[in-house]
C-alpha cells in the first residue's frame, strides 16, 4: 500500500495563511507588516462599509487596491452588513452574501469566491437556519471557502470541509505563540509514514485588535517566527484552496502508477517520500 500525500508549490510541506476582517484602518498597518515579512493573506470586506467614515473609520476603495491588492493580498466576502449567517433566514442569508460578493467583485473588477463568516458565523442558529442549509446555499453562489469561527482548532490541518475552514489560532489565542514554535519545528518529511500530510499555519483576528490591545509587538513577533522559511509556501486563503483542489482533481490509475493532471496548475505530491511533480495536461507515468 503506497502513502500519497498532497505537498505545496516546489515540494514544501507546509504553509501559513492569515485571514482578517472588517477593512478598518489599522489594516493599512496590518498589511504593511505582514507584506514587510513575506507572509499573504486575505481580508474580508464588509461591501456597504467600504469608505465609511465614522468612529471605525473603514478603508475606500482606493486604499484597499494600494494596500491589499497591490500587494498580493486577497479580498473576500464578509457579508454586505456583517451579519450572522446563523441568524437569517435562507432568502436573507443570500440577500447578505450575494450582495456583497457582487459589489466587491464590480469595485475591485476581479472574481471574489472567498468568505469569511461575519459576527457569531455559524456557531449560533435561529430563525431556521442550519448549517446544511447555508452550505448548500453558500455553494450555489459559487463561494469556493468559508473561514468559521468560535473554536480555534489548535492544530494544523487542512480543511475537510471549506465552508466550515476552522483556522489555527487567532492571534488572542494564548497558546498562537507556541503553536507557531510547534509548526516551525515540525519536520513533516520525518514523521511515520501514515502521517506525512501537509500541515497549515492559519492566523486570523481584526486589526484593530491590535491597537485596542498596545499590542503590535506580538504581530512582529508571530510574523518573525513564520517568516522567510524554505520549507513554507505564504499564500491567501483563495491561493491554498485552488492549489489543495487543483491536487484533488489528479486522475490515477488502479494500481497508482499512472497520473495525469487535467488542471492548469502544476501539482506536487509525495509517495512514500519519492517527490513527484506533475504539469498541467501531463500524464506521469511513476516508478514501482
Amino acid at each position: 500500500m503506497r502513502y500519497r500525500f498532497l505537498r505545496f508549490p516546489e515540494g514544501k510541506t507546509k504553509a501559513v495563511t492569515f485571514s482578517y476582517d472588517d477593512s478598518r484602518r489599522p489594516d493599512i498597518r496590518l498589511s504593511e507588516v505582514m507584506t514587510n515579512y513575506g507572509i499573504k493573506g486575505t481580508f474580508n470586506i464588509n461591501s456597504t462599509w467600504i469608505g465609511r467614515k465614522n468612529e471605525d473609520d473603514h478603508l475606500t476603495p482606493e486604499e484597499i487596491r494600494q494596500y491589499i491588492l497591490d500587494r498580493g493580498h486577497e479580498v473576500a466576502v464578509h457579508g454586505a452588513r456583517h451579519a450572522a449567517m446563523g441568524n437569517l433566514r435562507a432568502v436573507d442569508g443570500i440577500r447578505e452574501v450575494l450582495e456583497c460578493r457582487q459589489d466587491l467583485e464590480k469595485i475591485f473588477g476581479r472574481i471574489i469566491r472567498g468568505m469569511a463568516y461575519a459576527d457569531s458565523g455559524i456557531t449560533r442558529m435561529t430563525n431556521g437556519a442550519s448549517y446544511e442549509n447555508i452550505k448548500e446555499y453558500l455553494k450555489n453562489l459559487d463561494i469556493a471557502y468559508a473561514r468559521t469561527l468560535g473554536q480555534d482548532n489548535n492544530g494544523f490541518e487542512l480543511p475537510c470541509d471549506w465552508h466550515a475552514w476552522m483556522p489555527t489560532a487567532h492571534h488572542k489565542n494564548p497558546k498562537a505563540l507556541e503553536y507557531a514554535d510547534e509548526f516551525i519545528q515540525m519536520d513533516v518529511n520525518a514523521m511515520y509514514r501514515a502521517a506525512r500530510r501537509p500541515r497549515l499555519y492559519y492566523l486570523w483576528g481584526h486589526s484593530y485588535e491590535f491597537d485596542q490591545d498596545h499590542n503590535w509587538e506580538l504581530l512582529d513577533t508571530l510574523c518573525q517566527k513564520l517568516a522567510r522559511h524554505e520549507n513554507i509556501w505564504y499564500a491567501t486563503n483563495m491561493e491554498i484552496y485552488n492549489y489543495v483542489t487543483a491536487y484533488e482533481s489528479l486522475v490515477f490509475s488502479a494500481d497508482n502508477k499512472i497520473a495525469y493532471n487535467p488542471t492548469l496548475f502544476t501539482v506536487w505530491f509525495d509517495t512514500d517520500g519519492v517527490l513527484c511533480q506533475i504539469s498541467p495536461g501531463e500524464t506521469k507515468f511513476m516508478e514501482n
